[in-house]
């Protein structure tokens, strides 16, 4: 039972990273008007999907990551041809609101006609020849193309990514590095009210973590017990005494005095040695004292945890580009197996630990990498210095090459983590 609940919260966690970084750029993408077609967790062959308004809203097998898919970064829906025989349906404003490709025999209560001319993008009508008379319909703005049981709403052109603004597109792409960063932030909080803040001058040494197989654990102690005397000396908050006394006794029994909540235990232990180490070792490491901080230590804790691990990641990244070693990355298989083992040592070290992935995921979306949200960001920037901009076709290239390098890599270090794995 606690497997399974540690791969639930392993999933949830990144289930939540996910949906938060691509919330960001759905929400700011959808206030600039734009269409946002699909709304994707993970990659791949769907496992299940809703409608919601105009998104289909999809969750992925592959778990690499998520999308949101706006109208207008990809080539559009398929074009009709002139000549072509298509098939429509008319709303009760007598705008067209279906238009049907395929099986035009088949579809009721439709006009069926030679489309001479269309225009699904600016002026949004379409011109049919039905049985010689010619006539030209409106199209509404949010009509359905429908070929086979494929349906694809129409992008007018001010609903569409690139109609919008410098600023405006460079909003909704940057909104997804930013919520992992305030999710950071938050999580980082969180786990500071959780584990509190450590008591200055404390008076007395309470044990933390105790080990499988030690004299400690032998002997009973636990986890929250103060020690108060070994050997009649009085410890109070001198823990590197404790850690003399054990040293200089291995072999020899010791008189330990304990106080568990209103009780006092008297126990008593042999230390022994342990390999490579030297002196005598019971298995105890300590539980510093700690008090529940305040709203505006929580805020700083949080602001300066944020800095600290930033500067930890770029350390990585340089350390990375000076001496690559495929072995020094780990995919997503290593990353579930080091949350996966986070995970069973509490909530608390899952939540630090969530935080720190946050950060990472959008730090690393900001990286001028094509397919990144930080290239994408450079391609805007030429854009506004130039005032016009970059041919799209050299840009999609661009992505598309840096995303199949990418998922290139990610197969290599999967490949990777799944021998580390077979060979322990």
């Amino acid at each position: 039972m606690e497997m399974v609940q540690v791969v639930l919260l392993t999933v949830l966690m990144f289930f939540v990273l996910v949906t938060v970084h691509e919330w960001g750029h759905y929400y700011f993408a959808k206030r600039a008007g734009i269409l946002v077609r699909e709304f994707a967790i993970g990659f791949g062959p769907k496992l299940f999907s809703y409608k919601r308004n105009e998104t289909q809203f999809t969750l992925r097998l592959l778990p690499f990551g998520g999308y949101a898919r706006m109208a207008g970064e990809d080539p559009e829906i398929i074009e009709i041809g002139s000549g072509q025989t298509i098939a429509v349906r008319l709303g009760q404003d007598n705008k067209v609101k279906n238009i049907y490709l395929d099986t035009l025999d088949t579809r009721k209560n439709v006009i069926r006609g030679e489309a001479l001319h269309t225009d699904l993008e600016n002026d949004l009508q379409i011109r049919l020849d039905v049985d010689g008379e010619v006539t030209t319909y409106d199209v509404h703005p949010q009509a359905m193309m429908i070929k086979g049981t494929q349906q694809t709403q129409i992008a007018p052109k001010d609903r569409q990514f690139g109609s919008k603004t410098v600023g405006q597109r460079a909003l909704a792409i940057v909104a997804g590095p930013v919520m992992n960063f305030l999710l950071a932030f938050v999580l980082f909080a969180i786990h500071l009210q959780m584990v509190g803040i450590p008591v200055e001058n404390p008076t007395y040494v309470k044990i933390g973590d105790v080990s499988e197989g030690m004299p400690a654990q032998e002997a009973g102690l636990q986890k929250g017990d103060i020690i108060v005397s070994i050997n009649g000396e009085k410890i109070g908050a001198d823990y590197q005494k404790m850690i003399d006394l054990t040293s200089e006794s291995k072999g020899k029994e010791m008189k330990w005095m304990l106080q568990r909540g209103d009780e006092t235990l008297n126990v008593t232990l042999v230390p022994r040695s342990m390999e490579g180490q030297e002196g005598g070792k019971i298995g105890i490491t300590p539980e510093l004292p700690t008090r529940k901080a305040g709203v505006g230590e929580t805020l700083t804790g949080s602001g300066k945890a944020m800095v600290d691990t930033t500067e930890a990641i770029f350390l990585g990244f340089k350390q990375l580009i000076n001496k690559f070693n495929m072995d020094d990355i780990g995919g997503p298989v290593r990353t579930f197996e080091v949350t996966g083992q986070i995970a069973q040592q509490g909530i608390q070290y899952l939540t630090y630990w969530a935080a720190i992935l946050s950060l990472y995921l959008g730090i690393f979306n900001l990286l001028p990498i094509p397919a990144l949200d930080g290239s994408r960001l450079a391609f805007l920037g030429v854009e506004a210095l130039r005032g016009k901009p970059v041919d799209p076709s050299r840009e999609g290239m661009v992505h598309f090459v840096g995303f199949a390098l990418l998922f290139l890599l990610m197969i290599a270090v999967t490949y990777n983590d799944i021998l580390r794995l077979i060979s322990g």
